[in-house]
């Protein structure tokens, strides 16, 4: 599925190459991850020194990894193995650099993207080069050469002390667990390739999540509240309608089948939830679901591309919300399930971070 560049006032040009020294980079790959295998790891050790390339097995090693990288300064640092992987350790980082923190004040590294994972939404985001070929290779030995063409600065969502790229309770949270199924389930022999990318969430949807709500009630009662700062409402093309929403206001009440908020636009597999997150720094976009399975089925590829726009799907902009539902929903954070959850508060998370966005690249 074809995703198309981002252009935004986040993306601005990185300065030129200081001619003197070659900026370091640290590469951090997750070694439980499927495309990271030795083939990979080999390909890389040719480009990046032994020094700077850090295998990580499980959380304590990607803490270890973390402090190792702040105590050297590395300006940059690479992870590969999928959004989870990154966010992971981008979270790692942010804690150590924190009030708390053992480099308390530090500034965090500049973050890219290696597309070794399998949904891959934050390096469509960065428009990171394919497993194909030297894709990988190339992007880091550009940013060794300090030749990215741009940063990107994304806001992160916050949700009980953690920080990522989205969240959210309903029927993506049940989706989640759904292509989990699909791909235990069929992602095997011939079809292990299809099902385990864009193919499995889309049959996930199709023949699971949208044919058990066919059957189930899908629509739960659910209260939306804003936070201490205005919030906005959106029209169909990411426009703010009316006026500022005041604090502490009622965004919906009413039946949802959804509500989840995100700072960057892919879910994964190019799948664009929330097409306007990136358009107002420092907020969140807020999506609320209150359509039928019928119509989501229907209207399928025009929801992926994010060009789908129908009454019962309600879009807000916001730094804070509480959601809360009459019974408890799947609930998922940065697209792993964590569970079922009756009420939630999302917010922008304080810190941003700047990633390496390799737009414009072929």
């Amino acid at each position: 599925m074809l995703v198309q560049p981002l252009r935004s006032t986040d993306f601005r040009r990185s300065p030129a190459a200081q001619p003197s020294a070659e900026p370091k980079v640290a590469v951090l790959l997750n070694a439980n991850a499927r495309k990271v295998d030795a083939r990979v790891v080999k390909l890389l050790s040719h480009v990046v020194p032994e020094e700077d390339l850090f295998l990580s097995r499980s959380p304590l090693d990607a803490r270890r990894i973390a402090q190792t990288v702040l105590e050297r300064g590395y300006p940059t640092v690479f992870t590969g193995g999928g959004d989870g992987t990154f966010m992971g350790f981008v979270n790692e980082v942010l804690q150590q650099v924190g009030p708390r923190g053992k480099f308390a004040g530090q500034a965090a590294p500049r973050f890219g993207i290696l597309k070794l994972g399998t949904g891959n939404g934050i390096a469509a985001f960065v428009n990171a080069s394919s497993t194909r070929g030297d894709g990988i290779l190339n992007d880091v030995v550009r940013a060794r050469a300090a030749e990215v063409p741009g940063v990107r600065t994304m806001d992160l969502v916050q949700v009980d002390g953690q920080r990522a790229p989205f969240a959210g309770l309903g029927v993506d949270g049940k989706v989640l667990n759904d292509y989990i199924s699909v791909k235990e389930s069929l992602g095997k022999g011939m079809l292990k390739r299809v099902m385990s990318g864009g193919g499995g969430y889309f049959s996930a949807v199709a023949f699971k999540t949208v044919p058990h709500y066919l059957t189930s009630s899908v629509l739960v009662e659910c209260e939306v509240v804003n936070g201490p700062s205005e919030a906005y409402r959106l029209g169909a093309e990411g426009q703010a309608v009316g006026g500022p929403l005041a604090p502490g206001s009622v965004l919906f009440r009413g039946k949802l089948m959804m509500a989840a908020a995100g700072t960057m636009p892919f879910y994964g597999y190019g799948f664009r939830m929330f097409p306007h997150a990136n358009d107002r720094r420092g907020f969140l976009q807020l999506r609320l679901g209150q359509v039928s399975p019928t119509q989501v089925l229907a209207n399928l590829p025009r929801l992926w591309n994010g060009r789908w726009a129908p009454e019962g799907l309600h879009d807000f902009h916001a730094r804070e919300v509480t959601i809360r539902f009459a019974r408890p929903m799947p609930f998922q954070v940065g697209g792993d399930a964590a569970g079922y959850r009756e009420q939630v508060t999302l917010s922008v998370a304080p810190e941003s971070i700047e990633l390496l966005d390799f737009n414009g690249v072929q």
